[in-house]
């Protein structure tokens, strides 16, 4: 039975004994040689390296080509903000999976797994991996290398304290066992009939990041008489689970891009960290699995280098000067859009359109596991989160601050989604200070000499709101206007202003009250990434990360109230519906009750967005859809190509 995998999940006939060969997609019977970039023929030469066609799997995944066959050589330069952007790294280079989505984005394939099978019930998922697949160091990546992390990582409290709720159903993390050295088994207590699309996501990289080979000495378990000398030599790390995270992270966080030993199945392999001043690097990976239809190993490009630069505005001004070949986060919004049409004939790019748009561009997350017991109780009022958007002036913020691009919006699906309601797009966005008034004087009907609210303890109630300013979406700006529209009915908002890196750290470890960020889940994503509509995972959606804790391991976290209990209750139920039909259904009731909750309060749905691109690169899929953990362009980026006269 063909393996097929839609937006929703797998379709009707997608169970069974299913096995996909990928077609012309990713096998290919080889007639010809393979063949490798220029740049490597003195290593294999040398002896250094070993020839291309033992580098690569007996059976390599072929990437279909946007425009064609590509040439090699040439250096990417793009750009990255110079604190907590490191997910940029993970978007531009950083997405081989066991199974991956198309291009288009129309269904889900195996990539570094050869064939996947599961069974009837939706129960139990079994990949085969390709044989020969190495790490870029060129030790073999098998099977043994996915059970380190099962065993060693996944099952250790040490070192995952929170299960990633895409591997537990039902309050029951996977259970995952060798077949043999190229068969791996993940069985679930309870039907998961979204698993593949989970693991088609960015957070779905996390068994295969783990080399067992490299990682082992820095394991407790496999090193303890070593681990107190390796300590020794690094003085940032306290013990050895601090020394092992600093080595490889969990969600792609700064270390996986600090550590220039860790081998990877990227197309690239770092050779300058994130950490260093003014600049990241990275060269091409030899003993990257992918080729083109013609034997031709990939990637094309020989190197990839990021100017890290601390503000949007020089990143602009690099892109207008032709000195960057692309550029999609922090500056593709209508503020700069203007400036880069005009500087396209300078900079020698040009625009390409973004698809997938998130559920919102702005929404304010107030911290519902909030320490202070005050705020903890006010944030958890419904009645006080209806207030304070009804308090907001959405229409004025996107005409001032967005160029009129966008459309007042809760968190949700967008219109052209199966899954729109407008009821759950457009609820409390009415601009309406007096009924805004109204119900916080029942609240907190005190107030001081200046109008602001007093909380039950007698003093001013403010919250402090941290402010980054990323992606290119004015929070900055946004917040001062929710400030003033906040102040209007008595509530005392102060603006702390901070860098990504540091407000990772807050929302980490529970310290936010409350921030400013997009949200995920607006189009195709929306069954799987649903982060906005629930405290989901602790991956930059921080409104409730001790929910969030206990959902994944109910031994962890603090216990929910019932009412988000059943919202938890609803999207288990959309993760073990097996037909599209089912899924649908159970998704609406889902989204029913999330939006009774208002656990968030969004702004603007999101406007249009686009990448710049160098005119001489080829093979960029148009329209290209990213949002959320789906880290494009990083699939196809191995395509791209410079095509340039000799």
């Amino acid at each position: 039975m063909t393996f097929h995998m839609t937006k929703r999940g797998l379709g009707k006939l997608a169970f069974g004994a299913f096995v996909t060969a990928l077609l012309s997609t990713s096998s290919l019977a080889w007639a010809q040689e393979f063949k490798q970039a220029p740049m490597l023929d003195a290593k294999v030469e040398s002896g250094g390296l070993p020839p291309v066609e033992e580098r690569l799997p007996a059976n390599p995944y072929v990437e279909t080509m946007v425009d064609g066959i590509g040439q090699y050589g040439g250096t990417l330069r793009t750009t990255i903000l110079a604190n907590g952007d490191h997910y940029n790294l993970t978007r531009t280079i950083a997405n081989e999976l066991l199974v991956r989505w198309t291009p288009d984005w129309t269904e889900v394939v195996p990539s570094l797994a050869e064939e996947v099978t599961a069974s009837d019930d939706a129960t139990t998922y079994t990949f085969k991996l390709r044989e020969g697949l190495k790490w870029s160091d060129g030790a073999p990546f098998t099977v043994d290398d996915i059970m380190f992390w099962y065993e060693d990582v996944f099952s250790n409290p040490a070192l995952t304290p929170d299960k990633n709720p895409i591997f537990v159903v039902g309050g029951e993390p996977v259970v995952v066992t060798k077949i043999d050295e190229q068969t791996v088994e993940f069985k679930f207590a309870s039907p998961y009939g979204l698993f593949l699309q989970q693991l088609a996501y960015g957070q779905g990289h996390l068994p295969v990041i783990y080399p067992r080979h490299y990682l082992s000495q820095f394991h407790e378990k496999y090193n303890a008489e070593g681990i107190p000398a390796l300590l020794e030599q690094d003085a940032t790390a306290a013990d050895w689970v601090a020394l092992f995270n600093s080595k490889v992270s969990v969600s792609f966080q700064p270390a996986y891009w600090q550590n220039l030993e860790l081998p990877t199945l990227n197309p690239y392999v770092l050779t300058v960290p994130y950490a260093d001043t003014d600049r990241v690097e990275a060269v091409r990976n030899p003993y990257y699995w992918k080729v083109d239809p013609e034997g031709n190993q990939l990637p094309y490009i020989d190197n990839v280098t990021w100017a890290k630069l601390d503000d949007p505005q020089l990143m602009l001004l690099r892109m207008t000067a032709g000195e960057l070949d692309f550029a999609f986060r922090h500056i593709n919004n209508s503020t700069y859009k203007s400036v880069l049409f005009d500087g396209q004939e300078t900079g020698n790019y040009h625009f390409v359109d973004v698809k997938d748009l998130p559920a919102n561009d702005a929404t304010l997350l107030l911290n519902l596991n909030v320490e202070d017991p005050i705020k903890n109780e006010i944030f958890n009022n419904k009645d006080f989160r209806i207030a304070l958007s009804h308090a907001i002036n959405r229409q004025d913020i996107i005409d001032l601050v967005y160029v009129g691009q966008g459309a007042p919006s809760q968190v949700a699906p967008q219109p052209d989604h199966e899954l729109y309601d407008e009821k759950m797009s457009t609820q409390y966005t009415e601009y309406n200070p007096e009924l805004a008034n109204q119900m916080l004087d029942k609240i907190m009907p005190e107030k001081d000499a200046q109008g602001f609210r007093l909380g039950p303890d007698g003093n001013r109630f403010t919250i402090n709101f941290m402010v980054a300013d990323v992606f290119g979406l004015s929070y900055p700006d946004i917040m001062q206007m929710v400030q003033q529209y906040a102040a209007e009915v008595g509530i005392d908002i102060q603006i702390r202003t901070t860098d990504r890196a540091r407000l990772n750290t807050m929302w980490y470890a529970n310290e936010q009250e409350a921030y400013i960020w997009n949200c995920v889940g607006g189009l195709s994503e929306a069954y799987t990434d649903v982060r906005c509509y629930i405290p989901f995972q602790k991956a930059d959606i921080f409104f409730a990360s001790k929910w969030s804790e206990w959902y994944s391991d109910p031994s962890t976290g603090e216990e929910p109230p019932q009412r988000v209990k059943d919202a938890y209750q609803a999207y288990d139920e959309v993760k073990a519906a097996v037909t599209d039909e089912d899924r649908l259904r159970e998704m609406k009731e889902f989204l029913a009750i999330s939006a009774d909750n208002l656990f968030t309060i969004g702004i603007s749905r999101p406007m249009p967005k686009y990448m710049l691109v160098n005119n001489d690169i080829k093979n960029v899929v148009q329209g290209i859809p990213i949002t959320g953990n789906l880290w494009h362009p990083a699939p196809t980026l191995s395509q791209w190509y410079f095509d340039r006269a000799e």
